[in-house]
């Protein structure tokens, strides 16, 4: 039995060692996954660390655990406004697109690696979901976005696929491991879980935003701590019911993210902070479980499945599934390319382990090294590709203030960010001269990135961002008074 202390000793380290290294990697536009995945590789029984992991059940835990709070910050970090545009094509990409997908891989593993059928298959099904978090942290180091809807449409993509990917595993080795299983029964399973992973995530999601609402409590650590529970109750229960628990905690997520309760941002902080750490316990774990000298034998294989998914079947499952969207060829050949693979394929590989599948171990290092070419390979390139389809656009850095609003319940005032324009007919004008409805503060503008406290007599200039706190039944007025004024770039904080 090793000493609980020494198993925190190596915990804290690899996470330190794992962060370290992410910060000082952030300007070559390395995907973070590859680095945690090489550092657990690096600690494990075959590296410099030593570490003997080969407990497949104990890494799929801790996979499952992180997904749900991954899935669940992702969700609560996606503006509703910014993804709705873009809501069909997503659902198409997260459905169609990856049933498409892991169909034309299964068969390339069928006819050209000789698989059986259904194992064939479920190797489509395992690495037929994608990692949207992977492609926007390599466009962040490189300060570049995506135009268009693009960039919403990737991340509902990639918060909504999951769920069809783990349908598909867990529903192949249903077939392959219980008699009597056919496809239709799977089909009608289909139907099921993701009616009851809609019901229960946006159900669960407004009983928690109004439980947050109602507790009340003078201690602010309880609502992180009750979000937390929340989260895991979520899943949970929607699992047991036979639902898709992951698509529940993500509606959850999407559906209290775009509420207003109480303590939201400090919430949000500490979600962000703890998908983090669930991202590098999950790649940590994954890192240690895989053998390098397992892989080696599969590399020719590896490398031709992951070129087959980079090149034919992820752009034919995105070009069926958005055949008849309004997007250009341009954009769907960067939406082909940006499909990263992440976490959920590997933890998915640890399913036919689990099972006891005959070709589980081969399925899991072609996985693995999938992961990594697709990291390597189309990790470096999205910002290139991006540019070559000029589809790039600057970025835009989140601003930083320092006053924080907290919504109370029972107090109808927002707080709402407004830009000036160029060429703005207010810009040159005292505030006490702009007439805005009784009780609405300008209370900070930024300006150059500094910050002024206001007063009536100040002079406002082209560029301002104001933060303008506003009671809600006067908020239409303010906005339709500032819209007329400021005809663009309104947003809310």
């Amino acid at each position: 039995m090793i000493p609980i202390e020494y198993i925190l000793l190596i915990g804290s380290f690899l996470i330190i060692i794992s962060i370290g290294v992410a910060r000082l990697s952030e300007n070559f536009g390395v995907p973070v996954l590859l680095l945690f995945l090489g550092i657990g590789m690096l600690a494990g029984s075959e590296g410099p660390g030593g570490i003997y992991f080969d407990d497949a059940y104990l890494a799929q835990s801790i996979g499952v655990i992180a997904l749900v709070f991954i899935l669940f910050a992702g969700g609560l970090d996606t503006g509703w406004p910014e993804v709705k545009p873009a809501i069909w094509q997503s659902l198409s990409l997260a459905t169609l697109g990856v049933f498409l997908t892991a169909i034309t891989f299964g068969l390339f593993a069928v006819f050209v690696l000789k698989f059986s059928l259904l194992s064939g298959l479920l190797l489509g099904a395992v690495v037929s979901s994608t990692d949207a978090a992977a492609v926007f942290s390599v466009l962040r180091s490189k300060s570049i976005s995506l135009k268009g809807q693009l960039k919403p449409l990737l991340e509902l993509e990639s918060g909504s696929n999951d769920p069809m990917a783990v349908f598909l595993t867990i529903g192949i080795i249903q077939i392959m491991t219980i008699s009597g299983t056919s496809f239709g029964s799977i089909a009608f399973l289909f139907v099921i879980q993701m009616g009851l992973g809609v019901v229960s995530g946006l159900g669960f999601g407004k009983m928690m935003v109004l439980m947050l609402n109602r507790l009340k409590s003078q201690y602010e650590g309880f609502y992180p701590v009750f979000a937390m529970a929340a989260a895991s109750f979520i899943f949970s229960a929607t699992t047991a019911a036979g639902g898709s628990g992951f698509l529940a905690v993500y509606l959850a997520g999407l559906l209290a993210g775009n509420s207003e309760f109480v303590h939201k941002k400090s919430l949000m902080r500490f979600f962000d902070g703890l998908a983090w750490l669930s991202q590098i316990a999950l790649f940590l774990s994954l890192g240690l479980l895989v053998f390098p000298s397992r892989i080696v034998p599969v590399i020719w294989v590896g490398l031709a499945c992951s070129f087959f998914l980079m090149f034919i079947a992820r752009p034919a499952g995105v070009m069926f599934s958005l055949l008849f969207s309004r997007l250009k060829s341009r954009e769907k050949l960067l939406v082909s390319w940006v499909g990263l693979r992440g976490a959920v394929p590997i933890v998915l590989a640890t399913f036919p382990l689990l099972a006891g599948i005959a070709e589980a171990e081969m399925i899991f290092n072609i996985v693995f090294f999938i992961v990594l070419t697709s990291a390597l390979l189309q990790g470096w390139s999205i910002p290139v590709v991006a540019r070559f389809l000029r589809l790039d656009a600057p970025l835009q850095p989140k601003r930083q203030y320092p006053i924080e609003y907290a919504p109370v319940e029972g107090v109808d005032t927002k707080l709402v960010e407004f830009v000036v324009p160029f060429r703005s007919a207010i810009a040159g004008e005292p505030i006490v001269e702009l007439g805005l409805p009784r009780g609405t503060l300008i209370v900070l503008i930024n300006r150059g990135g500094s910050f002024l406290v206001p007063s009536g007599g100040t002079v406002l200039e082209e560029g301002d961002v104001l933060m303008v706190l506003a009671r809600e039944r006067t908020l239409p007025e303010v906005r339709e008074m500032l819209m007329r004024q400021m005809p663009n770039d309104e947003g809310e904080a």
